[in-house]
Protein backbone atom coordinates (compact mmCIF):
# COMPACT_ATOMS: atom_id res chain seq x y z
CA UNK A 1 0.00 0.00 0.00
CA UNK A 2 2.84 2.38 0.80
CA UNK A 3 4.29 1.79 -2.64
CA UNK A 4 1.01 2.70 -4.32
CA UNK A 5 0.62 5.76 -2.13
CA UNK A 6 4.04 7.06 -3.18
CA UNK A 7 3.59 6.33 -6.89
CA UNK A 8 1.74 9.57 -7.88
CA UNK A 9 4.45 11.74 -6.32
CA UNK A 10 7.11 9.79 -8.19
CA UNK A 11 5.18 10.26 -11.44
CA UNK A 12 4.76 14.00 -10.86
CA UNK A 13 8.46 14.35 -10.11
CA UNK A 14 9.28 12.56 -13.35
CA UNK A 15 6.94 14.76 -15.40
CA UNK A 16 8.09 18.03 -13.82
CA UNK A 17 11.75 17.18 -14.47
CA UNK A 18 10.89 16.21 -18.04
CA UNK A 19 9.07 19.50 -18.66
CA UNK A 20 11.71 21.74 -17.06
CA UNK A 21 14.56 20.22 -19.06
CA UNK A 22 12.56 20.26 -22.29
CA UNK A 23 11.88 23.98 -21.88
CA UNK A 24 15.24 25.16 -20.51
CA UNK A 25 17.70 23.24 -22.67
CA UNK A 26 17.41 25.43 -25.83
CA UNK A 27 18.06 28.55 -23.75
CA UNK A 28 21.08 26.94 -22.09
CA UNK A 29 22.38 26.03 -25.55
CA UNK A 30 22.08 29.64 -26.74
CA UNK A 31 23.82 30.84 -23.57
CA UNK A 32 26.67 28.38 -24.15
CA UNK A 33 27.13 29.68 -27.70
CA UNK A 34 27.31 33.27 -26.43
CA UNK A 35 30.01 32.23 -23.93
CA UNK A 36 31.85 30.25 -26.59
CA UNK A 37 31.45 26.93 -24.79
CA UNK A 38 31.15 24.95 -28.01
CA UNK A 39 32.50 21.56 -29.04
CA UNK A 40 34.28 21.92 -32.36
CA UNK A 41 34.64 18.91 -34.71
CA UNK A 42 38.04 17.75 -35.87
CA UNK A 43 39.42 15.70 -32.98
CA UNK A 44 39.83 12.08 -34.12
CA UNK A 45 37.79 10.80 -31.18
CA UNK A 46 34.85 13.14 -31.86
CA UNK A 47 32.04 11.95 -34.11
CA UNK A 48 30.06 15.17 -34.71
CA UNK A 49 30.62 17.21 -37.88
CA UNK A 50 29.49 20.71 -36.82
CA UNK A 51 29.96 22.93 -33.74
CA UNK A 52 27.64 21.93 -30.87
CA UNK A 53 27.25 23.86 -27.58
CA UNK A 54 28.08 22.15 -24.31
CA UNK A 55 26.81 22.95 -20.78
CA UNK A 56 23.65 20.85 -21.11
CA UNK A 57 24.39 19.78 -17.54
CA UNK A 58 23.10 23.16 -16.36
CA UNK A 59 19.65 22.37 -17.77
CA UNK A 60 19.81 18.88 -16.25
CA UNK A 61 20.74 20.31 -12.84
CA UNK A 62 17.83 22.78 -12.89
CA UNK A 63 15.46 20.08 -14.10
CA UNK A 64 16.49 17.85 -11.20
CA UNK A 65 16.59 20.51 -8.49
CA UNK A 66 13.16 22.03 -9.20
CA UNK A 67 11.12 18.83 -8.60
CA UNK A 68 13.53 17.69 -5.86
CA UNK A 69 12.91 20.90 -3.91
CA UNK A 70 9.18 20.58 -4.53
CA UNK A 71 8.68 16.93 -3.55
CA UNK A 72 11.71 15.61 -1.68
CA UNK A 73 12.27 15.84 2.08
CA UNK A 74 15.64 17.58 2.18
CA UNK A 75 17.10 16.07 5.30
CA UNK A 76 19.82 13.55 6.01
CA UNK A 77 21.33 11.69 3.04
CA UNK A 78 19.31 13.40 0.32
CA UNK A 79 20.49 16.84 1.36
CA UNK A 80 24.03 15.52 0.98
CA UNK A 81 23.20 14.00 -2.41
CA UNK A 82 21.83 17.28 -3.76
CA UNK A 83 24.76 19.30 -2.38
CA UNK A 84 27.19 16.82 -3.90
CA UNK A 85 25.29 16.98 -7.20
CA UNK A 86 25.73 20.76 -7.26
CA UNK A 87 29.47 20.36 -6.63
CA UNK A 88 29.78 17.73 -9.37
CA UNK A 89 27.99 19.98 -11.86
CA UNK A 90 30.14 22.97 -10.91
CA UNK A 91 33.35 21.00 -11.41
CA UNK A 92 32.10 19.76 -14.77
CA UNK A 93 31.02 23.24 -15.85
CA UNK A 94 34.46 24.66 -15.03
CA UNK A 95 35.99 21.89 -17.12
CA UNK A 96 33.57 22.69 -19.96
CA UNK A 97 34.51 26.39 -19.76
CA UNK A 98 38.25 26.34 -19.27
CA UNK A 99 39.37 22.74 -19.05
CA UNK A 100 40.73 21.15 -15.89
CA UNK A 101 43.78 18.92 -15.47
CA UNK A 102 42.88 15.34 -14.60
CA UNK A 103 43.93 15.82 -10.98
CA UNK A 104 41.74 18.94 -10.63
CA UNK A 105 38.71 17.09 -11.95
CA UNK A 106 39.45 14.13 -9.67
CA UNK A 107 39.72 16.45 -6.66
CA UNK A 108 36.28 17.87 -7.44
CA UNK A 109 34.82 14.38 -7.78
CA UNK A 110 36.32 13.36 -4.45
CA UNK A 111 34.85 16.51 -2.89
CA UNK A 112 31.36 15.76 -4.22
CA UNK A 113 31.53 12.16 -3.02
CA UNK A 114 32.86 13.20 0.40
CA UNK A 115 29.91 15.55 0.92
CA UNK A 116 27.43 12.72 0.27
CA UNK A 117 29.33 10.40 2.59
CA UNK A 118 29.39 13.09 5.28
CA UNK A 119 25.58 13.08 5.19
CA UNK A 120 25.40 9.32 5.64
CA UNK A 121 25.42 7.92 2.08
CA UNK A 122 27.68 4.91 2.68
CA UNK A 123 27.97 1.25 1.71
CA UNK A 124 28.05 -0.02 5.29
CA UNK A 125 27.59 -3.73 4.54
CA UNK A 126 27.94 -6.31 1.80
CA UNK A 127 25.94 -9.49 1.41
CA UNK A 128 27.70 -12.50 -0.07
CA UNK A 129 25.80 -15.68 -0.97
CA UNK A 130 26.45 -18.27 1.73
CA UNK A 131 28.14 -15.82 4.08
CA UNK A 132 25.26 -13.55 5.02
CA UNK A 133 25.49 -9.82 5.68
CA UNK A 134 28.99 -8.55 6.47
CA UNK A 135 29.33 -5.26 8.33
CA UNK A 136 32.11 -2.94 7.17
CA UNK A 137 34.26 -0.79 9.47
CA UNK A 138 33.43 2.90 9.19
CA UNK A 139 36.69 3.79 7.46
CA UNK A 140 36.28 0.99 4.93
CA UNK A 141 32.60 1.84 4.33
CA UNK A 142 33.49 5.44 3.54
CA UNK A 143 36.41 4.46 1.32
CA UNK A 144 34.38 1.89 -0.63
CA UNK A 145 31.55 4.37 -1.16
CA UNK A 146 33.92 7.12 -2.33
CA UNK A 147 35.60 4.73 -4.76
CA UNK A 148 32.20 3.65 -6.15
CA UNK A 149 30.95 7.23 -6.58
CA UNK A 150 34.09 8.50 -8.30
CA UNK A 151 34.24 5.41 -10.51
CA UNK A 152 30.63 5.75 -11.74
CA UNK A 153 31.09 9.49 -12.34
CA UNK A 154 34.02 8.77 -14.63
CA UNK A 155 32.29 5.83 -16.29
CA UNK A 156 29.30 7.95 -17.31
CA UNK A 157 31.68 10.67 -18.47
CA UNK A 158 33.56 8.16 -20.64
CA UNK A 159 30.25 6.90 -22.05
CA UNK A 160 29.24 10.39 -23.19
CA UNK A 161 30.84 10.19 -26.62
CA UNK A 162 27.92 9.88 -29.02
CA UNK A 163 24.67 11.79 -29.52
CA UNK A 164 22.05 10.60 -27.04
CA UNK A 165 24.09 7.70 -25.65
CA UNK A 166 24.78 8.74 -22.06
CA UNK A 167 21.40 10.47 -21.66
CA UNK A 168 19.52 7.40 -22.89
CA UNK A 169 21.48 4.92 -20.77
CA UNK A 170 21.04 7.10 -17.67
CA UNK A 171 17.30 7.46 -18.42
CA UNK A 172 16.93 3.67 -18.47
CA UNK A 173 19.03 3.30 -15.32
CA UNK A 174 17.08 5.99 -13.45
CA UNK A 175 13.73 4.45 -14.43
CA UNK A 176 14.89 1.03 -13.26
CA UNK A 177 16.17 2.40 -9.95
CA UNK A 178 12.83 4.17 -9.43
CA UNK A 179 10.80 0.97 -9.88
CA UNK A 180 13.11 -1.05 -7.64
CA UNK A 181 13.23 1.70 -5.02
CA UNK A 182 9.44 1.79 -4.81
CA UNK A 183 9.29 -1.97 -4.40
CA UNK A 184 11.89 -1.87 -1.62
CA UNK A 185 10.03 0.77 0.38
CA UNK A 186 12.53 3.56 -0.37
CA UNK A 187 10.17 6.28 -1.68
CA UNK A 188 12.64 9.18 -1.49
CA UNK A 189 15.26 7.28 -3.47
CA UNK A 190 12.58 6.19 -5.97
CA UNK A 191 11.39 9.79 -6.34
CA UNK A 192 14.88 11.16 -7.00
CA UNK A 193 15.62 8.31 -9.44
CA UNK A 194 12.39 9.11 -11.33
CA UNK A 195 13.38 12.79 -11.40
CA UNK A 196 16.76 11.85 -12.88
CA UNK A 197 15.02 9.68 -15.48
CA UNK A 198 12.59 12.47 -16.41
CA UNK A 199 15.43 14.98 -16.78
CA UNK A 200 17.35 12.56 -19.01
CA UNK A 201 14.33 11.87 -21.23
CA UNK A 202 13.72 15.62 -21.56
CA UNK A 203 17.35 16.24 -22.47
CA UNK A 204 17.32 13.35 -24.93
CA UNK A 205 14.83 15.27 -27.10
CA UNK A 206 17.58 17.84 -27.78
CA UNK A 207 20.56 15.48 -27.57
CA UNK A 208 19.58 12.58 -29.82
CA UNK A 209 21.23 12.48 -33.25
CA UNK A 210 21.77 15.01 -34.66
CA UNK A 211 22.41 16.64 -31.28
CA UNK A 212 21.66 20.32 -30.82
CA UNK A 213 23.45 20.40 -27.46
CA UNK A 214 25.84 18.20 -25.49
CA UNK A 215 25.57 17.60 -21.75
CA UNK A 216 29.32 18.17 -21.37
CA UNK A 217 31.24 17.17 -18.26
CA UNK A 218 28.76 19.21 -16.23
CA UNK A 219 25.98 16.80 -17.16
CA UNK A 220 27.99 13.57 -17.24
CA UNK A 221 29.50 14.10 -13.78
CA UNK A 222 26.08 15.12 -12.42
CA UNK A 223 24.32 12.01 -13.73
CA UNK A 224 27.15 9.70 -12.74
CA UNK A 225 27.15 11.11 -9.21
CA UNK A 226 23.38 10.79 -8.82
CA UNK A 227 23.21 7.23 -10.16
CA UNK A 228 26.10 6.17 -7.93
CA UNK A 229 24.65 7.67 -4.75
CA UNK A 230 21.11 6.49 -5.55
CA UNK A 231 22.34 2.94 -6.03
CA UNK A 232 23.83 3.11 -2.53
CA UNK A 233 20.99 4.89 -0.74
CA UNK A 234 18.08 3.32 -2.60
CA UNK A 235 19.26 -0.24 -3.22
CA UNK A 236 22.24 -1.31 -1.12
CA UNK A 237 20.79 -0.06 2.17
CA UNK A 238 17.33 -1.50 1.62
CA UNK A 239 17.76 -5.09 0.43
CA UNK A 240 20.38 -7.77 0.96
CA UNK A 241 20.00 -9.09 -2.59
CA UNK A 242 20.51 -5.64 -4.08
CA UNK A 243 23.88 -5.15 -2.42
CA UNK A 244 25.85 -6.46 -5.38
CA UNK A 245 23.53 -7.73 -8.09
CA UNK A 246 21.15 -4.89 -8.97
CA UNK A 247 23.51 -1.89 -9.30
CA UNK A 248 25.98 -3.99 -11.29
CA UNK A 249 23.28 -5.11 -13.72
CA UNK A 250 21.68 -1.68 -14.21
CA UNK A 251 25.05 0.09 -14.62
CA UNK A 252 26.69 -2.77 -16.51
CA UNK A 253 27.27 -0.89 -19.77
CA UNK A 254 29.33 2.02 -18.38
CA UNK A 255 31.18 -0.46 -16.14
CA UNK A 256 32.01 -2.78 -19.07
CA UNK A 257 32.93 0.13 -21.34
CA UNK A 258 35.34 1.66 -18.83
CA UNK A 259 36.85 -1.69 -17.85
CA UNK A 260 37.56 -2.47 -21.50
CA UNK A 261 39.10 0.94 -22.17
CA UNK A 262 41.28 0.83 -19.05
CA UNK A 263 42.50 -2.66 -19.95
CA UNK A 264 43.38 -1.46 -23.47
CA UNK A 265 45.27 1.59 -22.19
CA UNK A 266 47.21 -0.50 -19.68
CA UNK A 267 48.05 -3.03 -22.39
CA UNK A 268 49.50 -0.36 -24.70
CA UNK A 269 51.09 1.75 -21.96
CA UNK A 270 48.81 4.77 -22.43
CA UNK A 271 47.81 7.12 -19.57
CA UNK A 272 44.39 6.24 -18.14
CA UNK A 273 43.14 9.83 -18.48
CA UNK A 274 43.98 10.16 -22.20
CA UNK A 275 41.06 10.30 -24.63
CA UNK A 276 40.98 7.80 -27.48
CA UNK A 277 38.64 5.84 -29.78
CA UNK A 278 38.55 2.50 -27.97
CA UNK A 279 35.16 2.97 -26.28
CA UNK A 280 32.30 0.66 -27.21
CA UNK A 281 30.49 3.34 -29.22
CA UNK A 282 33.64 4.12 -31.22
CA UNK A 283 34.11 0.42 -31.91
CA UNK A 284 30.57 0.20 -33.28
CA UNK A 285 31.42 2.99 -35.71
CA UNK A 286 34.68 1.26 -36.62
CA UNK A 287 32.69 -1.70 -37.96
CA UNK A 288 30.49 0.58 -40.04
CA UNK A 289 27.50 1.40 -37.80
CA UNK A 290 25.87 4.81 -38.02
CA UNK A 291 25.49 6.83 -34.81
CA UNK A 292 21.77 6.10 -34.64
CA UNK A 293 22.24 2.37 -35.15
CA UNK A 294 25.08 2.16 -32.61
CA UNK A 295 23.10 4.04 -29.97
CA UNK A 296 19.99 1.92 -30.62
CA UNK A 297 21.99 -1.28 -30.10
CA UNK A 298 23.38 0.10 -26.84
CA UNK A 299 19.87 1.07 -25.69
CA UNK A 300 18.60 -2.42 -26.46
CA UNK A 301 21.45 -4.02 -24.55
CA UNK A 302 20.83 -1.73 -21.57
CA UNK A 303 17.09 -2.51 -21.59
CA UNK A 304 17.76 -6.26 -21.50
CA UNK A 305 20.17 -5.84 -18.59
CA UNK A 306 17.62 -3.63 -16.79
CA UNK A 307 15.00 -6.34 -17.34
CA UNK A 308 17.40 -8.83 -15.76
CA UNK A 309 17.75 -6.53 -12.73
CA UNK A 310 13.96 -6.24 -12.43
CA UNK A 311 13.58 -10.01 -12.75
CA UNK A 312 16.16 -10.47 -9.98
CA UNK A 313 14.06 -8.22 -7.77
CA UNK A 314 10.52 -9.30 -8.66
CA UNK A 315 10.94 -12.94 -9.73
CA UNK A 316 13.02 -14.64 -7.06
CA UNK A 317 13.10 -18.44 -7.54
CA UNK A 318 12.15 -18.96 -3.87
CA UNK A 319 9.85 -16.07 -2.86
CA UNK A 320 8.61 -17.74 0.35
CA UNK A 321 11.28 -20.34 0.89
CA UNK A 322 9.83 -22.78 -1.67
CA UNK A 323 10.82 -23.03 -5.33
CA UNK A 324 8.45 -21.21 -7.69
CA UNK A 325 8.58 -22.86 -11.12
CA UNK A 326 7.00 -19.99 -13.08
CA UNK A 327 9.33 -17.40 -11.50
CA UNK A 328 12.33 -19.60 -12.21
CA UNK A 329 11.37 -20.12 -15.86
CA UNK A 330 10.67 -16.43 -16.57
CA UNK A 331 13.81 -15.26 -14.76
CA UNK A 332 15.82 -17.90 -16.60
CA UNK A 333 14.54 -16.74 -19.97
CA UNK A 334 15.39 -13.11 -19.15
CA UNK A 335 18.83 -14.15 -17.91
CA UNK A 336 19.44 -16.02 -21.17
CA UNK A 337 18.35 -12.96 -23.15
CA UNK A 338 20.76 -10.76 -21.18
CA UNK A 339 23.58 -13.24 -21.69
CA UNK A 340 22.69 -13.64 -25.38
CA UNK A 341 22.65 -9.87 -25.92
CA UNK A 342 26.07 -9.52 -24.27
CA UNK A 343 27.54 -12.36 -26.33
CA UNK A 344 26.06 -10.84 -29.51
CA UNK A 345 27.65 -7.45 -28.75
CA UNK A 346 31.00 -9.17 -28.16
CA UNK A 347 30.54 -11.01 -31.47
CA UNK A 348 29.87 -7.77 -33.33
CA UNK A 349 32.81 -5.91 -31.82
CA UNK A 350 35.42 -8.66 -31.68
CA UNK A 351 34.68 -11.64 -33.95
CA UNK A 352 33.64 -9.54 -36.96
CA UNK A 353 36.73 -7.37 -36.50
CA UNK A 354 39.03 -10.40 -36.36
CA UNK A 355 37.50 -11.76 -39.57
CA UNK A 356 37.90 -8.47 -41.44
CA UNK A 357 41.46 -7.19 -42.04
CA UNK A 358 40.15 -3.75 -43.04
CA UNK A 359 38.49 -3.30 -39.64
CA UNK A 360 41.64 -4.43 -37.85
CA UNK A 361 43.68 -1.88 -39.77
CA UNK A 362 41.15 0.86 -38.94
CA UNK A 363 41.43 0.14 -35.21
CA UNK A 364 45.24 0.00 -35.38
CA UNK A 365 45.24 3.38 -37.15
CA UNK A 366 43.01 4.85 -34.41
CA UNK A 367 45.45 3.56 -31.78
CA UNK A 368 48.42 5.02 -33.71
CA UNK A 369 46.68 8.41 -33.85
CA UNK A 370 46.15 8.27 -30.08
CA UNK A 371 49.84 7.49 -29.53
CA UNK A 372 50.82 10.49 -31.68
CA UNK A 373 48.62 12.81 -29.63
CA UNK A 374 50.25 11.58 -26.43
CA UNK A 375 53.75 12.10 -27.87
Amino acid sequence: METLRDSPEVLWGFLLALGVVLLLTPGVGRFARILGVVDEPGDTRRVHTHPVPRLGGIALLLGIFVPALAFLALDGPFRGILLGAAIATTVGAIDDFRGLPWWGKLAGQLGAGSVAIGFGVTVDRFTFPGFGSQELPEWLAGGATLLWVVAIMNMVNFLDGMDGLAAGICAIAGSTFAVIGLSLGAPDAALLAAIVAGACFGFLHHNFYPARIFMGDSGALLLGFLLATLSVEGLVKTAALATLVLPLLVLAIPIIDTSFVVAKRLKYGQPLYTADRTHLHHRFMNIGFSQTRAVTYMYGWCLVLAAAALATRFLPPRPRGDWDLSNSVIAGVIALLALGASVYIAYLLEIIKLANPRLRRREEQARTDADRRIA
